[in-house]
């Protein structure tokens, strides 16, 4: 934000007018409405710039904008969502859904993002278009500092790994993040899962200096219509997919990831071995094995992983190609371990500060760490006494006592 004039300028939020509303979009994807009468006097120069009367009119509206955050909704789904930003008090490491997690090895995840355009039916969290969850999003600079703490206290070169409870890219600072995290000379890797519906050729323009990039691509079939029944969407684009993966493999690694699951797409897996291995450029391709999850959709049985693993030992010799991916294709070592503030059975006094992402779950901070609390009505800012459940590479939840 930028103040000159009797003027703010913004850089992630744009604003419109309807009749007698303010609307606020935040990173184009989340909005807020303000009735004018809330408000002072005010013009709206371009989509990103807003004129006032005066300085006092300008602290006003600062003031009557932060309220108004409480409100934000996601433009794709009406879910409620809260922005965690450097001046919302809400800590980056403690939540599994946002922020930042640090499991004592080379690898750290970044979340800037909850939601998805996608509604697979296999999805291990329920996300997507038909979720009720509520959803965040991180400010950039936010991440990126408490990131550069963490990689400073961790003490060696890591992976960056941009794993969201969803769609990566439906985050509008994505491209910025990735060229802040390219510029890192302690980070030797940035990995991306996405589905690759939102990436075109102009993003992988953009981001073709990005030398330590990895994408991590979903496709789970080749035919049209298999591909859209998995997928969960009927405006799902295979031939764009299969697009962006011919033309990412050219300039950046790229694992192209199956999911295999029963009753849906078993005779897709060799068609999807046969696609990579046509491409000029081949990407690595590593073949899942889906799992039910208490939280996720579960549309099919397990195979088990015997039967799992038979198969791709049959695939690798039928096709000649590796199917069987580990550790060490990752690259993943042990680092230094974080010490937690708290660990499992201790009570801890917190503040509400935010819900969580399931229904009458809430969010509370102790120190800098967000603890995670199942049934429990969120009460802004109510003081609470929490017994810790679970501390595991601090993420934590815990139950109100």
């Amino acid at each position: 934000m930028t103040n000159q004039d009797n003027t703010l300028s913004f850089e992630t939020l744009s604003f419109k007018l309807e009749k007698n509303i303010l609307v606020v979009v935040l990173l184009k994807q989340f909005k807020t409405k303000i009735p004018l009468k809330e408000l002072p006097k005010l013009t709206i120069i371009n989509p990103n710039t807003l004129e006032f009367e005066n300085g006092k009119s300008i602290v006003r509206f600062n003031f009557t904008l932060k309220n108004y955050f409480d409100n934000l909704t996601n433009m794709l789904t009406g879910n409620k969502v809260t922005y965690v930003h450097a001046n919302s008090g809400i800590p980056l490491i403690g939540n599994v859904a946002f922020g930042i997690i640090y499991r004592n090895s080379s690898i750290i995840e970044i979340k800037p993002v909850t939601s998805c355009n996608l509604d697979c039916v296999y999805c291990s969290i329920s996300e997507g278009l038909t979720s009720k969850k509520h959803d965040f999003v991180v400010e950039a600079d936010y991440l990126l500092e408490e990131l550069e703490t963490l990689i400073e206290f961790v003490g060696e070169p890591i992976e960056a790994h941009i794993g969201v409870q969803g769609e990566p890219f439906l985050y509008a600072d994505m491209i910025y993040l990735i060229k802040e995290l390219q510029e890192n000379k302690n980070i030797h890797t940035i990995s991306i899962d996405t589905n690759a519906t939102l990436l075109t050729t102009k993003t992988l323009e953009d981001l073709k200096s990005c030398t330590k990039l990895q994408f991590n691509l979903s496709l789970d079939a080749i035919d049209p219509d298999i591909a859209k029944k998995i997928v969960g969407v009927k405006n799902y684009n295979i031939e764009h997919i299969k697009k962006i993966i011919s033309l990412a493999s050219k300039d950046f690694k790229v694992i192209v990831a199956p999911v295999l699951v029963k009753g849906y797409n078993e005779d897709e897996i060799e068609k999807i071995i046969k696609f990579i291995k046509e491409l000029e450029h081949k990407p690595i391709l590593g073949i899942q094995n889906f799992l039910r999850y208490k939280t996720g959709r579960n549309p099919a049985k397990e195979i088990t992983w015997d039967d799992f693993y038979s198969l791709l030992n049959k695939l690798e010799k039928k096709y000649n190609i590796k199917l069987k991916l580990n550790k060490d294709d990752f690259n993943i070592k042990k680092a230094k371990t974080l010490e937690k503030p708290f660990e499992k059975d201790d009570i801890v006094n917190a503040k509400l500060i935010c819900p969580d992402r399931f229904t009458n779950t809430s969010i509370a901070k102790a120190g800098t760490r967000t603890i995670s609390i199942p049934n429990c009505e969120f009460k802004k800012n109510k003081k609470v006494k929490v017994k810790v459940l679970r501390s595991k590479h601090n993420i934590f939840s815990g139950k109100l006592v």
